[in-house]
């Protein structure tokens, strides 16, 4: 019997623990049909049957979790024996997924990526924005960058900056013919922008002060999924819009804006990178975020 090579060994990984031939072609960078292929031959040589396939799913046998359980463990160790030899000489390799949502993701793009990628041009850097949370595992990234109160129980997490708050904000326009709200409830007399989530449910604002919790479905005629465009939408006038401050704060600071009820809007945990516990964590993950915490430093 002819001996698998690792790089059988690592297809074979891959659509095991993805249970995806297509995602796990498009992590290892090649074509479905040379994975399925490279399956096929190592299950030849081994005599036995790894993996479950149908036209809409893919499971692993008995035999291919036993060979999985072996095979987690000897190459982490080998993975994290190649990566400190490169890493000790700056050589880091290969792609680093990384899916958060858009303003993570240009905080990244402003104050990390441009040092890190200079610093390891051997490291292709793939980043996701997109609204929706999704399991970083089951799709394929290395880490996730969420609000504090969205990163999953089971996750380790990094803090990538500050805690946040959300801040009602309207125009002096608008403020001119309506007054401000003095509480919450006093919304239910405004035009507000509302805001669709990615799940497609309206989201409801949320405020908080001295214990007391609210949450409220406010009126308005103009819903938007987009935090920037909802700024952008308050500014020209056509109501109080809730947002990230950070997405608020240039118009805030030019008088373009103006903050409303702000002893209601208390702050959140802010950003943070996280990654499975229950994986190997690349070393260029650990040098990315390495290099967060020396951006944030400055």
């Amino acid at each position: 019997m002819s001996k698998p090579t690792l790089t059988d060994l690592r297809a074979f990984m891959a659509v095991a623990e993805h249970r995806s031939f297509r995602l796990a072609a498009d992590l290892l960078g090649m074509t479905r049909s040379s994975l399925s292929h490279a399956i096929r031959g190592l299950e030849d040589k081994l005599g036995a049957r790894l993996l479950h396939r149908t036209t809409r799913s893919v499971s692993v046998t008995e035999a291919g979790e036993r060979l999985l359980n072996r095979l987690d463990p000897l190459l982490h160790d080998l993975d994290t024996a190649l990566e400190e030899v490169a890493g000790a000489h700056g050589q880091l390799q290969g792609r680093l997924r990384i899916n958060g949502n858009e303003a993570a993701i240009r905080l990244l793009l402003q104050t990390v990526v441009p040092t890190f990628l200079a610093r390891y041009p051997g490291v292709e850097l793939d980043l996701v924005a997109e609204g929706r949370l999704v399991d970083i595992v089951g799709q394929g990234f290395d880490a996730g960058i969420r609000l504090g109160e969205a990163v999953p129980k089971d996750m380790v997490a990094v803090r990538l900056g500050p805690d946040i708050r959300f801040l009602a904000v309207a125009s002096p326009d608008y403020l001119a013919g309506h007054p401000a709200p003095k509480v919450p409830d006093a919304l239910a007399g405004h035009q507000c922008i509302r805001q669709r989530l990615p799940s497609g449910k309206r989201y409801r604002w949320e405020f908080s002060k001295r214990g007391q919790s609210l949450e409220i479905d406010v009126p308005g005629a103009l819903t938007l999924d987009n935090s920037q465009l909802m700024v952008e939408a308050a500014v020209a006038g056509t109501g109080i819009a809730y947002v990230p401050e950070p997405y608020a704060r240039a118009a805030l600071d030019d008088g373009r804006l103006v903050a409303i009820l702000e002893d209601w809007c208390p702050r959140i945990p802010g950003l943070f990178i996280y990654f499975s516990r229950n994986r190997h964590a690349p070393a260029s993950l650990r040098a990315f975020i390495d290099a967060i915490r020396e951006a944030a430093e400055k």
